[in-house]
């Protein structure tokens, strides 16, 4: 007995052993230091054009044919008047009437073209909560150098920093070395379908692609709010998740609810409700997620370094914390959320059928078929229909973080913003247009270098959503730096 007790405690101090010099091996994966590149932006200016962005009311609603047309060609005419260098250089055309394509032309069209992306509508403003927005959420108003609206985060942040930099560099003579097309969107809120995804039916028709690289928005800079590490992260997004909308459907006899069956129909789609809830999807740990970890980890105190560079051994511990908060288990399985139910119309009618929708964030590695087929496992009950009723996608094809084009983002970040900012990949995990180039390139990125503190998640979507103008001026010399450094990127 004494001898196997010798045996467990060697063993133990050998594989303590082997986690403290592989963590101590663990180098950093930060890009070189660079020196600081000035590029002046005038701070009024921009903050002006970008809060009269603000007020076109740009809303995609859930029933596409409730389209403010007047809104979008507004926001139109302003981008002409704003940025009459891109409208006189760059060719512009419009698809299905309100989204945007400019072609930029480069100096060598022969190398694989360069997309900018973002979006011009925005979500709306959650009916009853116009009182609790300390500005109008379409006022565009500038107060404490921060610019308030619906749209400042999601996404005309991006739409703009993209034509600010582009009017910037004509400004100064600059033809980039490869052709660079913008694409701005007019529903990616909904899925993206008549946006986003008409344009990339376009460029396939034309034979245009696969693209050299591909940035979109996703990613931010994270100030102090990343695990275990109090400085500036940028988080780059280098895949999303997938989306499926399903609706849960119950039918059968109403009649008066004086004398119900034991289970009415409502019952019988809570249960099925309950089910889901009760049977989440398994966790894993692999991926963009893992990714992150391994860019993260030589940046963090050793006791999470170790963590985080020895998944070999830690990573059923790593996961079972980070299904302790819902931010961090997004990361780790296919979420389900049950977002909207009817049935009834009156307080003594039984309803002959009730409905429910349940929205599925789907983890790469899962797919649409597969999640379909464990909803129909788990709730079990020939009595509930289920179908999707979504522009549903499967999960994006992940982007190496080891690329040439990746290693590129992070170096306009250090010349524009600093060597003290670390740079990370990680898994979006809400939707954005760059779906429609999974597999159209191999480099597509997510990320805008907009800083957001503990109180940005909750901007996006929600109430008195705001950027501070400090923020967009950075995002204009990030891009405007960044499609400088394009030029460097391998011919192929």
């Amino acid at each position: 007995m004494k001898r196997f007790a010798l045996v467990v405690v060697a063993l133990f101090v050998a594989l303590g052993a082997v986690v403290i010099v592989r963590t101590l091996l663990v180098e950093s994966l930060q890009p070189p230091e660079e020196d600081p590149v000035q590029i002046d932006v005038d701070a009024s200016a921009l903050a002006a054009r970008f809060a009269q962005a603000l007020t076109y009311p740009t809303i995609s609603n859930q029933d596409r044919g409730n389209v403010d047309v007047a809104a979008f060609e507004g926001l139109h005419q302003h981008f002409a008047e704003s940025y009459p260098l891109v409208h006189e250089t760059l060719m512009l055309e419009t698809v299905n009437d309100l989204s945007l394509l400019y072609t930029w032309t480069g100096r060598d069209p022969s190398k694989p073209p360069i997309l900018l992306m973002g979006h011009q509508d925005v979500v709306p403003v959650i009916p009853g909560t116009e009182a609790d927005w300390l500005h109008p959420p379409f006022g565009g108003v500038i107060e404490n150098d921060v610019v308030w609206g619906r749209g400042a985060l999601d996404d005309k942040s991006s739409v703009v920093a993209i034509l600010e930099s582009v009017e910037l560099l004509l400004s100064e003579g600059h033809q980039p070395e490869r052709t660079i097309y913008l694409a701005f969107g007019h529903d990616e809120e909904v899925g993206g379908p008549e946006g986003a995804g008409a344009i990339a039916e376009l460029f396939e028709q034309r034979g245009i692609g696969p693209f050299g690289l591909v940035l979109d928005e996703g990613g931010a800079i994270a100030d102090g709010i990343m695990p275990g590490y109090d400085g500036r992260a940028a988080i780059v997004g280098i895949a999303e998740k997938g989306f499926i909308s399903l609706e849960l459907r119950v039918e059968g006899d109403g009649g008066h609810s004086s004398t119900p069956p034991d289970v009415t129909n409502i019952g019988i789609l809570a249960a099925a409700i309950e089910r889901l809830q009760e049977n989440q999807f398994p966790a894993r740990l692999d991926g963009a997620a893992v990714e992150m970890f391994r860019y993260l980890a030589p940046e963090l105190p050793f006791a999470a370094r170790a963590v985080m560079s020895n998944l070999w051994l830690f990573r059923p511990v790593l996961v079972r914390l980070m299904l302790q908060e819902p931010a961090s288990a997004a990361m780790v399985r296919t979420t389900t959320a049950p977002t909207i139910i009817n049935g009834g119309v009156k307080d003594n009618v039984l309803p002959i059928n009730a409905t429910a929708v349940v929205n599925h964030r789907i983890l790469p590695g899962d797919t649409r078929d597969s999640v379909m087929q464990r909803v129909n496992d788990v709730i079990d009950d020939s009595r509930v229909q289920v179908r999707d009723i979504s522009t549903s996608h499967d999960p994006s094809a992940v982007s190496s973080p080891d690329s040439a084009e990746f290693l590129l983002l992070g170096k306009t970040l250090r010349q524009v913003i600093g060597n003290d900012v670390i740079v990370t990949p990680y898994l979006v995990m809400g939707g954005t247009d760059a779906k429609y180039y999974s597999g159209k390139s191999p480099a597509v990125f997510r990320f805008l270098p907009v800083v957001m503190g503990a109180d940005g998640l909750t901007m996006v979507h929600g109430t008195n959503e705001r950027v501070d103008v400090a923020s967009m001026v950075l995002a204009v010399r990030y891009m405007t730096q960044f499609i400088r450094n394009t030029d460097e990127l391998p011919a192929d």
